[in-house]
């Protein structure tokens, strides 16, 4: 086994190697518009595997993935040149699916502020089913109760205080 830094740092250096060669010397016409955005490296620095998105639709996806597996020769072979390991990687290409999952991810978060909104708007004018506070007593009311306690005692709980001189 290497060292996991050593991996990570054939893993960026493959990335940048793979990026450049298909924006220099790649002219297959099916190539779109493709981001290289990560590639990761197995421990034994045997097998690269390296992830894409692209700009577009399903078609441009099917036929830049073709394309990248028409290529992968060229960009296994530049790899080894560059890269100057003693095992050069074979290289494996797979879609990123991170952006469509951001994507969905803000098209659902937008989908709550709507929500939240609606609600907003919905309880501006509302008000409570029972006044303006259900739980609250009117502060009246709190003096009457301590007022006519049965057994006349001060302290705690009585809403007398305690010790306040009478005999």
């Amino acid at each position: 086994m290497t060292d996991t830094a050593r991996a990570r740092k054939l893993a960026d250096r493959i990335r940048v190697v793979v990026a450049e060669t298909l924006e220099r010397r790649i002219k297959d016409p099916r190539l779109g518009f493709v981001t290289i955005t990560d590639t990761r490296v197995t421990g034994d620095l045997r097998e690269a595997t390296v992830f894409y998105t692209v700009f577009g639709d399903e078609t441009e996806r099917e036929s830049s993935a073709a394309a990248l597996e028409s290529a992968k020769g060229v960009l296994r072979s530049e790899v080894g040149r560059q890269t100057g390991v003693r095992f050069t990687p074979t290289l494996s290409f797979v879609l990123d699916a991170v952006p469509d999952t951001a994507k969905n991810i803000d098209e659902l978060l937008a989908q709550a502020r709507m929500r939240d909104e609606q609600v907003r708007s919905a309880s501006a004018n509302a008000t409570y089913a029972a006044g303006a506070d259900p739980y609250r007593r009117p502060a009246a009311a709190d003096e009457a109760d301590g007022a006519d306690g049965a057994d006349g005692a001060a302290g705690p709980g009585t809403g007398r205080p305690a010790g306040d001189g009478e005999a």
